[in-house]
């Protein structure tokens, strides 16, 4: 979509699965000119072809399809959180009356119906009223949802789930009113039940209600937190911007920036919009937009991106890609359109349902019908109906996903994986790559000195003393590196006089009366006597490929160099021998240049190495793998990996990583270990076999009861008997990945930890 295409997006509320979001987009796209795109996970529509000044006519059409809507206005999802929060509290309420209700019913029905000499008086009356909650407002959303499709000609899910509530319990009462029969009521297996047995239903209405109400509310809160990347994106854009006007600064709101506008950034502020620098210094913090751990130092001329920070000195810089087409913004589209992504089991479920709902309805009433006409009594006709309504209903099927989830996420988090959805949990069983990224992943952002030289004729330690004493004043993480390296190696930092940061270069200060400058080789070249002495010294032969290198010039010659890298996570190399273990392809990607990356693609063992990718371009190398035939797995931490994260199959983000990553990541990695990537495609996939085993014990258990049920061999009874237990299966079977115990690790290698050391 292009920024001027005429669009608008709305915010859509009752939707219960997806086939609901597309019911809402082929309402939409019946309206002339208008094509719309419906997002169940975050329950948003955008809706190309009109303005905001047709939106009513976009919202009545929802409306009309039997949902709500509101015009969404930008960096405003108020609506959405309030709607989503309401709705889970509403549900909560629900399963807890549910529930405290069921339990007493459950056990109250089954001790009276099945044991005579205890029964009192008007029992049936006391049993139906503590169902009557449970049926009529617990289950209210089953019902309300039912109604509405019936009125637009559609079932799903809940349609069953409403009609084997509203039968069980209109069973109960009908019983009630006809009067209790004197005869026998049904047989067990090993004997007849007593008369009245057949007033049991209740328990079945109840049940069946608590088991939904559960299943659609952690599925809901799994949903819930679908769509906060795009929040969390603007959240981090500027909201004004100093313009310049002629010679004065005018503060205006971001969105009012045009391209060409010269604006001002000062230390401390968050650049507003990609562009040039035109005039003035600084240090740019710019980990959260590309995840590196240096910061960037710019001047005239160099190019800057929105949502950077700039920690120093003033800026003026001219805007060149405002408002959309922003770097910010083009990861928050990438991230809302790869977040659309359906779990292809839940589709399958959701088209079963769309024919089988239907055709149990339709087989329930041939059945009470083909009994009628045998010459069987009411009762009896009744009863095998309803028989199959019950054995039929869904409600392993709705737990079949749930309670996977719910249990695999639970010791996902005793393990350190926190697992968002079942779509994480379907990809992870399919993935075959494995992309990690460099800065903050693999490694752990933190810089270290590699390697040094010095000159012929000049003392070691004396050179690391000077090299501390300038760098010891300063905060960039160079200094640090090599302030650090230089104490370890017993030096000792001297007081210092004149000291001068300069930005981009490095830093100068006179350390007992010497004049001593480190920094780049374009700073120490411009400050030796002899500036084809450091030619000479650059390429020494202790010189690696990929360092980031630091010159030392003391009273105007070089004597030493610095050669600096990332550190390499001790994890790294024991956890990418695993996933190979596993079988599955393990790529390197970075924004460093070839040199750097392939040392630290060497020295953790990886497939592949892809180096040089700019932060808007991890996205399309995860697309491009994915075009290749291969599943993708990202493991990231920082903004730049949002896009890459929501795009790749499964998404991995580092927990000490950017909230942004996390919100876009399927899973989010808690523990300060490599290895727990290896846990996690673990788990999940053994949480999506669960998955699996659960659905396809529902769907076989259905199609084989069915016919057992409309030939009358299954009476209510039984049929309730055995849907609670298909229902017990199915939690048994997700409970037991509580005992899951991650495979043995591989034991981590002392290889050095960091690259070029």
């Amino acid at each position: 979509m292009t920024v001027t295409e005429e669009y608008l997006e709305l915010n859509i509320a009752g939707m219960t699965c997806a086939a609901c979001a597309g019911r809402v987009e082929r309402s939409l796209n019946k309206l002339e000119g208008v094509s719309a795109s419906v997002n169940y996970a975050t329950e948003r529509a955008v809706v190309s072809g009109v303005t905001v000044r047709d939106a009513d006519v976009a919202i009545g059409a929802v409306t009309k399809a039997g949902y709500s809507a509101v015009l969404r206005t930008e960096n405003d999802d108020e609506w959405t959180r309030r709607a989503t929060a309401e709705r889970i509290t509403s549900l909560r309420r629900r399963l807890t009356v549910s529930a405290i209700l069921t339990i007493p019913l459950c056990d109250l029905t089954i001790i009276l119906a099945l044991v005579p000499a205890i029964r009192f008086p008007l029992w049936e009356l006391v049993c139906i009223m503590l169902a009557v909650p449970v049926v009529f407002w617990c289950a209210l959303p089953f019902h309300r949802a039912t109604i509405r499709n019936l009125r637009h000609g559609t079932v799903s899910m809940d349609t069953l789930v409403s009609l084997g509530i509203v039968a069980s319990f209109g069973w109960a009462v009908a019983t009630l009113l006809l009067g209790v029969s004197d005869e026998p009521g049904y047989w067990l297996g090993f004997g007849m039940t007593p008369a009245g047995a057949d007033s049991i239903y209740l328990d079945v209405a109840a049940g069946m209600t608590t088991f939904q109400l559960a299943g659609r509310y952690f599925e809901t809160r799994s949903r819930r937190r679908a769509g906060d990347v795009l929040n969390a994106i603007g959240d981090l854009a500027a909201t004004e911007v100093r313009v310049l006007r002629g010679d004065e600064e005018q503060i205006i709101p971001t969105i009012e920036l045009r391209k060409r506008d010269h604006f001002v950034v000062l230390a401390g502020e968050t650049i507003a919009a990609d562009g040039t620098v035109v005039s003035g210094r600084s240090i740019l913090d710019a980990s959260m937009m590309t995840g590196e751990p240096v910061p960037v130092e710019v001047g005239p001329g160099s190019a800057v991106v929105g949502g950077t920070i700039s920690t120093a000195g003033r800026l003026v810089i001219e805007a060149e890609s405002v408002g959309a087409n922003t770097q910010l913004a083009q990861m928050a589209t990438l991230a809302e359109q790869a977040q659309g992504r359906k779990a292809r089991v839940q589709t399958l479920v959701d088209r079963v349902i769309t024919i089988f709902v239907p055709s149990v309805i339709a087989l329930s009433v041939v059945v009470g019908l083909a009994w009628l006409l045998a010459g069987a009594a009411p009762r009896d006709a009744f009863g095998t109906a309803v028989a199959v309504l019950i054995i039929a209903c869904p409600c392993a099927l709705g737990l079949a996903t749930p309670t996977a989830l719910m249990v695999g996420v639970g010791r996902a988090a005793q393990l350190g994986i926190l697992i968002k959805g079942q779509d994480a949990l379907e990809a992870s069983g399919r993935i075959d790559t494995v992309v990690l990224d460099k800065t903050g992943t693999v490694t752990s952002g933190t810089m270290r000195v590699t390697a040094t030289a010095f000159a012929d004729g000049h003392h070691e330690l004396d050179a690391l003393r000077l090299a501390c004493s300038v760098e010891a004043s300063s905060e960039h993480a160079i200094a640090r590196a090599i302030a650090e390296h230089a104490i370890e190696r017993g030096a000792e930092a001297h007081p210092v006089e004149l000291y001068e940061t300069l930005p981009g270069l490095g830093a100068r200060a006179l350390v007992d009366g010497r004049d001593v400058v480190i920094g780049n080789k374009r700073l120490v070249a411009a400050h030796l006597a002899e500036p084809s002495a450091l030619r000479g010294f650059a390429s020494s032969e202790h010189s690696e490929p990929g360092d980031t290198t630091v010159y030392l010039a003391v009273d105007g010659a070089c004597v030493a160099r610095f050669s600096l890298l990332d550190t390499i996570k001790e994890s790294a190399a024991p956890t990418v021998e695993r996933l190979r273990a596993l079988g599955l392809h393990t790529i390197l990607l970075s924004g460093d240049g070839p040199g750097p990356a392939n040392r630290v693609g060497a020295l953790i063992g990886v497939d592949e190495v892809i180096a040089g990718v700019l932060p808007t371009e991890k996205a399309d190398i995860i697309r491009r793998l994915q075009h290749a035939g291969r599943t993708v797995a990202m493991v990231g931490d920082g903004i730049n990996d949002a896009a890459a994260l929501a795009t790749a199959n499964l998404g991995l983000a580092m927990v000490d990583g950017t909230d942004i990553a996390m919100k876009s990541a399927d899973i989010i990695l808690v523990r300060d270990d490599l290895g727990v990537i290896v846990d996690a495609v673990q788990l999940s996939r053994r949480t999506l076999n669960a998955i699996t085993g659960n659905l396809i014990w529902a769907f076989g258990y259905n199609l084989a009861a069915i016919p057992i049920a409309a030939i009358g061999f299954l009476n209510p009874l039984i049929a309730a008997a055995a849907m609670s237990l298909s229902s017990i299966l199915v939690v048994s079977n997700s409970l037991r990945l509580r005992n899951y115990q991650p495979t043995a690790r591989t034991r981590t290698k002392r290889v050095e930890a960091v690259a070029g050391g």
